[in-house]
């Protein structure tokens, strides 16, 4: 017999329990990035809806903060009691606040108002609110999703995204390589 014939068949990845099981965790990993990149970047894109972050304990124990709100754009006509809704506080300001609609009824120019209310607050919203300062009502929410959105935002959002870049192309760079030399390394079959 020659030294080839009784040497063990070359195996670069050995299928043993461990590598099953490191490949299930990774395509898990994958598969939860993938469908939250959906949830908060992809479905919010294209249906024109807004991410907030929830920043108060006023809407615990369902949205405390930290949480991740999706807001839609919807028409105020059809807002109901129990909806929770974001409304701008002023005018021309970017302050927003998210409740839950305890009170819809018309003020003196026929135009529907509503009272609104946190969840873990003791009395509704001072002002009633005007249907030109809703900017939309809850669609979804994912916990604890909200702290990553504020502080990967603007600038720090751009950078992220060119260092995650480059770190992705020094990766498919080591693989290749590796492969490569791993192929030089095994000796040719007769």
């Amino acid at each position: 017999m020659t030294p080839h014939a009784a040497a063990e068949p070359d195996r670069p990845h050995e299928a043993t329990l461990w590598g099953y099981v490191r490949v299930a965790a990774s395509a898990a990993l994958l598969a939860l990035v993938a469908a939250l990149a959906a949830a908060v970047i992809v479905v919010p894109a294209i249906t024109h809806s807004v991410p907030l972050t929830v920043l108060t304990q006023s809407m615990e124990p369902k949205l405390p903060p930290g949480t991740l709100l999706i807001v839609r754009p919807v028409d105020p006509a059809v807002i109901q009691i129990g909806d929770v809704v974001t409304y701008q506080i002023r005018s021309g300001e970017p302050d927003v606040i998210t409740h839950r609609v305890i009170g819809v009824g018309v003020n003196s120019n026929g135009e529907r108002i509503f009272t609104l209310q946190g969840d873990n607050n003791s009395a509704p919203d001072p002002d009633p609110v005007r249907e030109a300062q809703v900017q939309g009502r809850l669609w979804y929410s994912v916990p604890y999703v909200g702290w990553v959105n504020n502080l990967v935002s603007g600038h720090t959002r751009s950078t992220l995204v060119l260092v995650f870049a480059g770190a992705l192309f020094l990766y498919a760079a080591w693989a290749i390589g590796t492969g490569l030399r791993d192929k030089r390394k095994r000796p040719a079959t007769p």
